[in-house]
This record gives C-alpha cells, structure tokens and sequence, in this order.
C-alpha cells in the first residue's frame, strides 16, 4: 500500500514507527508533552493532581480496588465507578 495519501484535502504520510527514524527528536518531544503531567504528580501528588487535570484522572484506570476504565469492564464483564467519582467516596 502507499503510505502517502490524501482525506479532505490533506496529505497523509503513515508509515510504521516513523518516530524511531528521529529518536533524539522524538524523545525530546515526548519529554515536552509528558513533563507538565510529571511536575503536577510530583507536585500535588497524584491524586490532587487527577482531580485537577481531566487527562490524568481518564488514565486513570483502578483504585480502592474498583475499575475505573469502562472499556476495560465492558470487554472483561467487570462492573466500573467513574473515575471522579471513585476518587471523592474513597477514604
């Protein structure tokens, strides 16, 4: 297939693991976009840090024991408590 094609205009190049061809890149631009959730965890810890970032707490996945990431629970049939909620009943 050709890597390289156009939706609404736009040109498309998708080819498998083009960031490993730009790894110093690459990495500096994951560092760039993972740093800001990094100093708000080590900041405010992570769970002050999850109920002020909305990305943070949909990462979340499980605490106090109860499955937080819906997708997961429909797949495996396990009930789920949202992740907000979970994090304002649990001691």
């Amino acid at each position: 297939e050709d890597p390289i094609y156009e939706v609404d205009g736009i040109m498309h190049y998708c080819v498998a693991n083009m960031p490993g061809a730009v790894s110093r890149t690459s990495t500096i631009a994951l560092g760039n976009a993972t740093l800001p959730f990094v100093l708000a965890l080590a900041n405010k810890g992570w769970k002050q840090a999850c109920s002020d970032d909305v990305h943070l707490l949909n990462g979340l996945n499980v605490h106090a024991g109860r499955l937080t990431y819906q997708a997961v629970g429909d797949a495996l049939g396990i009930p789920t408590i949202a992740p907000d909620l979970t994090l304002r009943t649990a001691a």
